[in-house]
């Protein structure tokens, strides 16, 4: 191992520039050269690659997004998409690739290291937290908090008003977000994929409610099961009660990561360029507890178990 590529795929999370500074700085202390492949699978396959060194990471720490830029790419689902990038990776002499993403990035290092041989492992980053093998994923703990600040602040203007709030938040196939942002914040309902939700006995408790005299309400809807407006709407024909929708959209992927992600990210690049440098491949690195795991990218792209009876039930008692 002389060359690795570290490259971010798929939608940006909080915490991806942290980890590409960890993976290019441990790689040249482990006197590996490091190579930045621009704009994900897309720019791998049009060679847009050049040479990092210890200042190319310089002051991104702290940064959101990723100084890589990123992209989803159709070619690349295709065999001849991959062939196109096999073909890059082997003019450039890259013996391995850290490739940093959530599902998607993920499936796609494993056809290049299942299918044509290149040594990958993978990193998560995604702030939907749906990712095998790890209790967190980096930007996940950022887009919660960054939820949670713009839902206190509706809070302030639901009671003040005395209104209903639907608020969406990402998540098209996990209710990660959802659920944790709705228990912080202290929502009386929550809309998730991975639970069944009754739009009747919602309004009814709503309705009753109004009657005992609570006047506001917050109800957090994941982006995957409905649309806000759509709630909102239903919510007003079924209530009578005057409603207000907010999507926070894209928002929940920017902004300065926590510590928590600047740590996770910084502890996983250092780990994935150790799995290289031992010869590894096909691997995805984690968190659990306080120890890094490591699982096959195969298992790390199964659908993540999110335990959500005890942290629902505990929003209804508390309403």
């Amino acid at each position: 191992m002389k060359r690795i590529g570290v490259l971010t795929s798929g939608g940006d999370a909080p915490g991806m520039n942290a980890t590409i500074r960890s993976v290019v700085r441990s790689g040249l202390a482990k006197d590996l050269e490091v190579m930045g492949i621009f704009r994900g699978f897309g720019g791998l396959i049009n060679d847009e690659i050049k040479p990092f060194n210890h200042r190319s990471v310089s002051n991104i720490i702290n940064r959101g997004g990723t100084i890589l830029k990123t992209s989803r790419c159709e070619e690349f689902l295709s065999k001849e998409g991959q062939q196109k990038a096999v073909e890059v990776i082997k003019k450039n002499n890259i013996d391995g690739l850290v490739i940093i993403g959530g599902d998607g990035s993920y499936r796609g290092a494993l056809a290049l290291s299942k299918d044509w041989g290149i040594k990958c492992i993978g990193v998560p980053g995604t702030i939907d937290n749906d990712l095998t093998g790890t209790e967190y994923t980096i930007g996940s703990d950022t887009a919660l908090n960054t939820a949670l600040e713009a839902i206190d602040k509706i809070r302030d203007t639901a009671t003040s008003l005395e209104r209903i709030f639907v608020v969406e938040v990402m998540g098209r196939l996990s209710g990660y977000i959802a659920l944790n942002v709705a228990l912080a914040a202290g929502a009386e309902q929550v809309i998730i994929p991975e639970r069944k939700f009754d739009l009747h006995e919602m309004c009814h408790e709503i309705t009753e409610g109004y009657i005992r005299g609570k006047a506001s309400w917050i109800v957090i809807v994941a982006e995957g099961v409905i649309k806000g407006q759509d709630i909102a709407e239903k919510i007003t024909q079924n209530t009578d009660l005057e409603t207000r929708v907010v999507v926070l959209g894209h928002v929940q992927r920017g902004g300065s990561p926590t510590a928590k992600d600047r740590v996770l990210a910084t502890c996983l690049g250092a780990a994935a360029v150790d799995l290289l440098v031992k010869g590894e491949s096909g691997k995805a690195v984690g968190i659990v507890g306080e120890d890094i795991n490591v699982v096959t990218l195969e298992k790390a792209v199964t659908k993540k178990v999110i335990k959500t009876e005890t942290i629902y039930n505990l929003i209804k008692i508390l309403t």
